[in-house]
């Protein structure tokens, strides 16, 4: 099996508007801890229903992100399996923390949702005023939040959407309820990411497994050809929904970036990483049981992400749920 530990290339710049909140935080006090926070507990555990379904080729509204717990105490999370793409990104101390984003359909309840981080920011640019379902964020960070172009939801914004699970300690049993937030699913049209779908490129190698490792958490993609899906395990051990589904995307992409230290710390003194998305460098894409090597590039924040492959042409993916991993440059 495959690992990662260090990439091949690494981003140029960051868009303009990036740039300014970075160094806007970059002037900030550092702080320690999150100032938003979920509804009392309501006595009910999470659970995941029917999706809702949209059409697929008419944007109506925002795509919805939400932000997901990823340590083991926050493992299975809950309708995980209905985002059409999720992002893999470092935290502090090196562990993982992921944004689902939610186009096509919505399940009934999302979770566990964490705090946002600086690199949200950059990453959300590319969709049309996206709604950011999160449970808060540093202190500084706050005033970036509500100046950035998104509709932030946390907690405090949206009481009536959020609820405390039962079966879990606090932090991790903030559950989103999507409907109070949004009408229906968007749509297919809303997610500007640049990606594109249709069949497998010529060449690639054969793969059966991948893995991408952080300092404390590791992702592992093994191909299962029954089922024409990469099974996703997080730290050696199988990922599943509380609905007991398996997590298993069609595409997978390793996408090898800039990761630098920002202004935030948590509460026992780890540096939050930023995670640059905005610029140009490698990637591995997973689809079909094969691994292609492409370029990625993202010129402005307010770009969607394309890859090329060796031969300078688009490199489609496969359809269904993509997860990209941000891998160190």
């Amino acid at each position: 099996m495959a690992a990662v530990g260090t990439g091949h290339g690494a981003p140029t710049r960051r868009a303009v508007l990036t740039a300014g909140l970075a160094a806007a935080a970059m002037t900030a006090a550092l702080t320690t801890g999150c100032t938003r926070h979920g509804p009392p507990d309501d006595g009910r555990a999470p659970q995941e229903g029917t999706p809702t379904p949209s059409a697929p080729h008419t944007a109506t509204g925002p795509v919805l992100a939400v932000k997901i717990d990823n340590v083991a105490a926050a493992r299975p999370q809950t309708g995980l399996d209905a985002a059409d793409v999720v992002y893999a990104e470092q935290v502090e101390g090196g562990l993982s923390r992921l944004m689902a984003v939610y186009a096509t359909e919505l399940p009934e309840v999302i979770g566990p949702v964490r705090s946002a981080r600086e690199s949200d920011l950059e990453l959300l640019r590319q969709f049309d005023r996206p709604t950011l379902a999160f449970s808060g964020a540093q202190k500084r960070l706050l005033p970036l939040i509500d100046k950035a172009p998104l509709r932030p939801e946390s907690p405090e914004e949206a009481s009536r959407a959020y609820y405390r699970g039962t079966g879990r300690p606090a932090p991790h049993n903030l559950y989103l309820r999507p409907a109070e937030l949004l009408d229906r699913a968007p749509g297919r049209a809303a997610l500007t990411t640049g990606f594109r779908y249709g069949p497998a490129p010529a060449g690639g190698t054969a793969t059966a497994a991948r893995t991408v490792r952080y300092p404390a958490a590791r992702f592992s993609f093994t191909w299962s050809a029954a089922r024409k899906r990469w099974l996703v395990s997080m730290d050696g051990t199988p990922a599943r929904t509380t609905a007991g589904n398996r997590l298993a995307p069609a595409t997978v992409v390793v996408q090898y970036v800039r990761v630098t230290k920002s202004a935030y710390h948590d509460v026992l003194g780890n540096n939050t990483p930023f995670t640059e998305t905005v610029g140009t460098g490698k990637a591995e894409v997973l689809r079909d049981g094969r691994s292609y090597e492409a370029t990625w590039s993202r010129p402005e924040a307010s770009d969607g992400t394309t890859f090329t492959g060796p031969d300078g042409g688009p490199l489609d993916f496969a359809d269904g749920q993509v997860w990209v991993v941000f891998a160190k440059a």
